[in-house]
């Protein structure tokens, strides 16, 4: 789909006040009906159709030269939305921001209400396709609905923080397993592992599975599989006759591995107990010659930036669309990774200023050479 789509101009002040109105209004996944609402209303107000879908995306079709998509969610936790001119006895080296300068402060301003709005009016200036998915931070239900629901772009832009001058190209995988085991009851002097006794010792054995080898000290994170415990849960059960566990397993799974030889060698460790497996995220990483990658170290430079190339050690929504769509991709959007899900989570409105400029510019190089 390619459909001619008017563009509309958006002053950089109305693309922050856009920005401050989402990050104002309470996202945490499941509850960002609001959210979406305020970006209908966005892109209704400058003539562009939009609707919200059945599983809550915000839906914006338009040319398909490329696709931008962010999420709407935020992780939960009330940070104090306010404006403040940044403070020189605050700032930070891998932080861009400079003294004086006005930074947002509040949930999603960085992960990923940032990238959501710079986009949003990235689509509105150059007639390009938009959705805002629901559901990231927990089960990415609205990337997975989206990647059924909708014919395959001609390339995909993912909106989380990279910067102004990252441009994301991998990410690692996801697997989550829950293991469960019971055991008889009996007095705690007996020598007999229980449950929950089994459960870490799994677990162990999963971790040491995953170890890198000797001399292999200097394998980079984003290449290893990494093994961590979210939750555990264990006692004796409400009748008082065993013993029961519940661990909750998350693994990172690198693209030069795959996730069901992974998940083959988290199950070889298990001797007692059951553990059964979420749908599984495959890892991801694109090219750095494609035209997505081209478009925007273009754009970057503009910027009079250098551009960088990231691979991320964590799970984004382009690996649903990588392992659904053949089509060139990247993430990219305002704001420092650093401070994702933080207490301190902040954005420089200059910064995402910036971030407007490089997906317009990204977005118009690619509906031109599609034309």
């Amino acid at each position: 789909m390619n459909a001619s789509v008017d563009t509309a101009d958006v002053p950089l002040e109305e693309a922050r006040n856009l920005l401050i109105d989402l990050v104002s209004i309470p996202s945490p996944s499941g509850e960002e009906s609001e959210a979406a609402d305020r970006l209908v209303e966005f892109f209704s107000a400058h003539g562009r159709e939009a609707w919200i879908d059945e599983v809550g995306n915000v839906r914006a079709p338009a040319d398909d030269a490329v696709l931008l998509t962010s999420h709407v969610d935020t992780v939960p936790g009330q940070v104090p939305v306010e404006v403040q001119p940044a403070d020189a006895d605050d700032l930070e080296a891998d932080v861009a921001e400079e003294e004086g300068e006005d930074v947002l402060w509040g949930r999603g301003s960085v992960d990923a209400t940032g990238p959501l709005a710079a986009m949003a009016a990235a689509a509105v200036r150059t007639g390009v396709s938009f959705v805002g998915v629901v559901g990231e931070e927990t089960n990415s239900r609205g990337a997975r609905h989206l990647v059924v629901d909708r014919e395959e772009p001609d390339a995909v832009v993912n909106g989380e923080p990279s910067g102004t001058d990252g441009i994301t190209l991998g990410y690692r995988g996801f697997l989550v397993g829950t293991y469960v085991a019971s055991s008889e009851s009996g007095h705690t002097s007996r020598p007999e592992p229980n449950a929950i006794q089994h459960a870490t010792e799994w677990w162990t054995s999963v971790e040491e599975a995953f170890e890198p080898e000797d001399g292999a000290d200097e394998v980079p994170v984003f290449e290893q599989v990494t093994a961590k415990p979210v939750a555990i849960d264990g006692g004796i059960s409400d009748d008082g006759l065993s013993v029961e566990a519940t661990l909750e397993a998350q693994l990172r799974v690198p693209p030069s591995m795959d996730v069901e030889t992974v998940r083959e060698t988290a199950e070889d460790e298990l001797e007692i107990g059951t553990v059964s497996w979420a749908e599984p995220i495959p890892p991801v990483m694109e090219s750095p010659r494609t035209e997505v990658a081209r478009a925007f170290r273009a754009a970057i430079r503009k910027e009079s930036e250098d551009p960088r190339l990231l691979r991320k050690t964590g799970t984004s929504d382009m690996n649903l669309y990588a392992g659904a769509w053949n089509c060139p991709m990247a993430t990219y959007g305002p704001g420092n990774s650093d401070l994702d899900h933080a207490p301190d989570e902040r954005l420089s409105l200059a910064e995402f200023d910036r971030s407007v400029a490089v997906l317009e510019r990204v977005a118009t190089t690619l509906a031109d050479a599609d034309d």
